[in-house]
């Protein structure tokens, strides 16, 4: 394949809500470059992007897809990333690599979440940025009112540089160029200039002056001559507002229908012209004393790497997709894992285009490539040159606050499970694999319930195992709240040795510490080298509480008395007598039920903070405080984990998928009585049920 030097890449993250046609605009970008020979379509699962069989099923992008295609000379690296708030890891993938972003939104008048949270993250970070409203053929589309939601949010931000021509059903049947001045209709072969139809060019007059000074306001040359009266050539327009959109102060606003092809090689040559390449970009790292060091983006440059997706093929074996981000790479080269601290033998380059690979002889700086049987290598990993030796930041992937037992459906096949679930996690960072000692459950943790459903098919679907979820136990505890003195006492005789063993011991709350054994025996009524047996009887019957089986905690237990037998006492016999001792202590010194609370930071818009709040005291909530800031409220919570489990879909559901929040464990708290009462009939019933 051809080389193509920094200033001749664009890497576009296609970005927005989920459903809104950005992998379609994908489909019809490759199709005008002549790669492909026809448009796939999403229902006939056959686009490039959407490969993965589970994609194709669901009809939704799952993955984070890469392909890339020339364009009048310049090569697009194009970023089809998920829409659906599941799968927000490979939007923060795509984020931590893509130079630009083009926001897909509906021609309606209000905007969808996933735009707007989409265009949040592109204006908070500067990120250079384009619109393109798309489903300009559907019925009661709405450009107008698009335009003007996406102008009440962002301000003088927005800036058209196109008009649309609509026909008499409202759809998309050309446009004017707001920067030269032409008309066009588009044609079955593509467009055809036209005069600016009458009833257009008072609009067009307006929004062209409006252009024009969005792009004098970036350039003082070009104010100047803006405040001089004269008029700025199409170049100088598309000078000045190019400066604006790598500043991230302009977002200019395309439109057109990816299903129908119209307006996408406007889009394309818009990319172009306006979006920045990744020349001379500077990114942070982190130098071997981890010190802050800055990284050029420069061919001259010793060569650094970072990998920010890995895709594991059932044939091929595992890939490393990376950006070039100093350097030039080659095949058959050595370079330094500085995150895993290994040497990896690079034996080839490729670039990806869907699931197809293409091998590369040379990949610049700034430019987007695939790495394939990397054994040490992951996402998120840092490789360099040896002299180099720097780490770029982790990428800031959003944390699991989903959570759901897993095992397999078939006795026996658990351990297929984990191992399939490990080698998705090379894919997938943003689930993870717990196993709860006090549950003995393995706990999937995840960002969705949609993410974790498509987990378990991947399972089965590449590993040939079935895996099933279910909401896991709650790690309660049991403790006691009042001091009792309690009796072991364990004698048998059965002709022989008999067995007996005797102890007496106080059981006290301990509030700073789990366990704490303690030994005032005097005069030997329990022999010294029996009183180990009872400490060991006692820690083993600490995981089975009498409330519930629950483990106890905050327990001090003192051994003041006791006898024995100078034939027939044994260790076993004293650890039996501490075992009897501890039942009967536990439940006469006021046994309780100690429920986990979480304590919860919950970011939701302003407009939703009476509905969270209120949600919370329905859950046994305790609301800490609230902090506003930029229409954010971060509201401060504590709540059972019980009641959270599935905090993550009801507060998307709440918040029109506009909230999110984080968890963990505070501490242990009494649980009411009717909660602990159920706890422990569901035990006797499982007892009995085991029985």
């Amino acid at each position: 394949m051809p080389e193509y030097k920094p200033e001749n890449i664009r890497n576009i993250a296609v970005i927005g809500h989920g459903g809104e046609g950005k992998t379609t605009l994908c489909e019809a970008m490759l199709f005008n470059a002549k790669l492909i020979d026809r448009m796939g379509k999403i229902d006939d699962g056959n686009t490039v992007m959407d490969y993965d069989a589970e994609e194709a099923a669901r009809k939704i992008s799952i993955g984070l897809a890469i392909a890339n295609l020339d364009h009048k000379g310049v090569k697009f690296n194009l970023f089809d990333v998920p829409g659906f708030f599941d799968f927000e890891g490979e939007f923060a993938a795509a984020m931590c690599v893509a130079d630009c972003a083009v926001v897909v939104t509906g021609a309606s008048p209000t905007i969808a979440v996933g735009a707007e949270k989409a265009l949040d993250y592109c204006v908070a970070n500067k990120i250079p940025t384009l619109v393109f409203i798309n489903q300009m053929d559907k019925e009661n589309c709405s450009y107008e009112g698009a335009l003007a939601a996406l102008k009440a949010r962002y301000g003088g931000k927005i800036v058209p540089v196109q008009l649309p021509i609509l026909d008499t059903a409202k759809k998309l049947q050309g446009y004017v160029s707001l920067t030269s001045g032409k008309a066009y209709n588009y044609t079955a072969s593509g467009r055809a200039e036209i005069e600016i139809p009458a009833e257009y060019k008072a609009e067009y007059g307006k929004l062209h002056d409006e252009l024009t000074e969005t792009a004098a306001g970036n350039d003082e040359e070009l104010m100047n001559k803006f405040f001089e009266g004269e008029p700025l050539t199409k170049d100088e327009i598309v000078s000045g507002v190019k400066i604006g959109v790598a500043a991230g102060d302009v977002i200019p606003v395309l439109c057109g229908s990816a299903t129908q092809n119209k307006g996408v090689l406007t889009l394309m040559d818009q990319i172009s012209r306006l979006m920045p390449s990744p020349l001379g970009k500077v990114t942070e790292a982190e130098d071997a004393s981890g010190g802050k060091v800055l990284i050029k983006t420069d061919d001259n440059a010793s060569v650094s790497v970072r990998v920010f997706k890995t895709i594991a093929d059932a044939f091929v074996g595992r890939f490393n997709l990376f950006k070039v981000m100093s350097g030039c790479i080659k095949g058959a080269t050595a370079l330094i894992n500085t995150t895993q601290d290994k040497s990896e033998k690079i034996s080839g380059v490729f670039v990806m285009r869907g699931k197809k690979q293409e091998p590369a002889d040379v990949l610049h700086a700034g430019d987007i490539g695939a790495f394939s049987k990397l054994l040490g290598t992951f996402t998120g990993d840092t490789l360099c040159d040896s002299a180099l030796k720097i780490k770029f930041p982790p990428i800031p992937f959003p944390r699991p606050n989903l959570s759901m037992a897993v095992t397999s459906k078939t006795t026996g096949e658990e351990d297929k499970v984990f191992t399939g679930l490990a080698k998705l996690r090379e894919e997938d960072t943003t689930f993870n694999i717990i196993k709860n000692r006090e549950t003995c459950e393995t706990v999937l943790e995840g960002v969705g319930e949609i993410q974790l459903d498509v987990l378990v098919r991947k399972l089965k679907s590449k590993f040939g195992v079935e895996a099933k979820l279910m909401t896991p136990k709650i790690p309660y505890r049991e403790t006691i709240r009042r001091t009792v003195q309690a009796e072991g006492k364990h004698k048998k005789q059965s002709g022989g040795h008999g067995q007996y063993g005797h102890v007496c011991i106080r059981f006290e709350p301990l509030p700073t510490a789990d366990f704490e054994f303690g030994d005032e025996v005097v005069g030997g009524v329990v022999p010294r080298n029996f009183i180990p047996a009872v400490e060991k009887g006692l820690i083993e019957c600490l995981p089975n509480g009498v409330l519930a089986g629950c483990p106890v905690v905050n327990l001090k237990a003192v051994l003041y008395f006791g006898s024995y037998h100078d034939v027939d006492s044994s260790e076993m016999a004293f650890k039996i007598a501490a075992s009897l001792a501890f039942k009967k202590g536990c439940q006469d010194a006021g046994p309780v039920l100690l429920e986990p609370i979480m304590s919860l930071e919950i970011r939701v818009p302003d407009n939703y903070l009476g509905d969270i709040m209120g949600d919370l005291n329905r859950r046994r909530g305790r609301i800490l405080g609230v902090e506003g800031s930029g229409g954010i409220q971060v509201i401060s919570a504590e709540a059972p984990l019980a009641e959270v489990f599935k905090y993550s879909t009801d507060l998307r559901s709440m918040t029109q998928g506009r909230g999110k929040f984080f968890y963990e464990l505070a501490r242990y708290e009494e649980a009411p009585g009717n909660i602990a009462a159920a706890v422990a009939a569901a035990y006797a019933k499982e007892r009995a049920e085991g029985n």
